[in-house]
């Protein structure tokens, strides 16, 4: 599997911690002390509310957006043949970063991408499901690694999580518990998404908090996963600016695409009908050549080989051609 678009974002998380640290240094905030004065009388005494945690002046809103299974030349962002126009504009009016590193699994990622820390810290080494009784293997994040979520929520964001959450150990993934460890064990506010590896895109396994619950748009109808969480998400975001406008807020965004199932809307796929008849091989060269034109990579970069599990594509038949083709554009549908 391949996950390295989630590693550029670690930069920006750990941005966020750094930002935080500036602000407070010592979490959770000591209780403040009373600042009143208490006499024999309530004429004499002075009250004193404590007050709340505030962000800082100026802090601003962050939307972090996690993609599941996006290679390095997927999106048309970084050079690759799937349009992500969204993506593009943001990179043109930003950055793209093309130098860092990744665990390439899911869980172990992920933990390090909302703790700014090492897996193995987070006890994050292999998926949940893989989890063993080891240091560094249990899938049991400890509360000293923290969160990005935790970290805001305690410097007054208010924080939420839409889509995906690979980081529930088994044996806690049900209605007994304990949720310390799910998303609102972790410092966000929040959650609407689901708990496992993947999940079916039209008939979701989904949860608010800590409850499971099915979306009746799903259960009336055929809608898509994706535009349920950017609904649920863009809603969320405009009570956060009609009820506290001043409030800054964190919401993390994890979709399950283009994590399989490779689910996607017959229309979607229909715009890569035979955009990769040419084959793996070449759409690899192509690439590339596109990478180094944007400059993301330097002039003289020459392609890793094929991996020996992986045929040529000239040695394929022409039904294999057929099948692994569209396999291609239900991918990149769904991307």
């Amino acid at each position: 599997m391949t996950f390295r678009r989630r590693s550029l974002l670690g930069g920006v998380v750990a941005g966020l911690f750094a930002c935080a640290a500036l602000s407070q240094e010592v979490l959770p905030r000591p209780e403040p002390s009373f600042k009143g004065k208490i006499e024999r009388t309530v004429k004499g005494s002075v009250p004193d509310f404590p007050k709340g945690v505030e962000a800082p002046k100026g802090a601003p809103n962050v939307l972090l957006i996690l993609t599941d299974d996006v290679g390095f030349g997927a999106s048309s962002t970084y050079g690759g043949p799937i349009e992500t126009p969204n993506f593009q504009r943001v990179a043109n009016a930003g950055l793209r970063y093309n130098a860092f590193h990744t665990t390439a699994l899911c869980s172990p990622t992920r933990s390090a991408l909302i703790t700014g820390r090492n897996h193995h810290t987070n006890a994050s080494g292999v998926i949940t499901e893989m989890a063993t009784g080891y240091p560094g293997y249990n899938s049991l994040i400890s509360k000293s690694s923290g969160s990005v979520g935790e970290v805001l929520r305690e410097n007054g964001y208010n924080t939420s999580w839409f889509g995906k959450m690979h980081n529930v150990p088994d044996w806690m993934s049900s209605q007994a518990g304990p949720f310390d460890l799910w998303p609102s064990g972790l410092g966000f506010e929040y959650f609407y998404g689901f708990i496992g590896g993947d999940t079916d895109e039209w008939h979701s396994a989904l949860f608010e908090n800590t409850r499971p619950i099915e979306n009746e748009e799903q259960v009336r109808g055929s809608k898509h996963l994706d535009e349920i969480l950017a609904d649920k998400a863009i809603a969320w975001m405009r009570m956060q600016h009609a009820l506290a406008p001043n409030k800054p807020w964190f919401l993390y965004y994890a979709t399950g695409t283009a994590h399989a199932p490779h689910h996607a809307p017959k229309d979607w796929i229909a715009k890569y009908k035979g955009k990769f008849d040419q084959g793996w091989d070449k759409v690899r060269e192509e690439t590339l050549a596109r990478q180094i034109k944007l400059g993301i990579v330097p002039p003289n970069t020459q392609l890793t080989k094929r991996p020996s599990q992986i045929p040529a594509w000239d040695s394929l038949s022409a039904d294999q051609k057929r099948v692994y083709a569209r396999m291609m554009e239900v991918y990149a549908g769904a991307l």
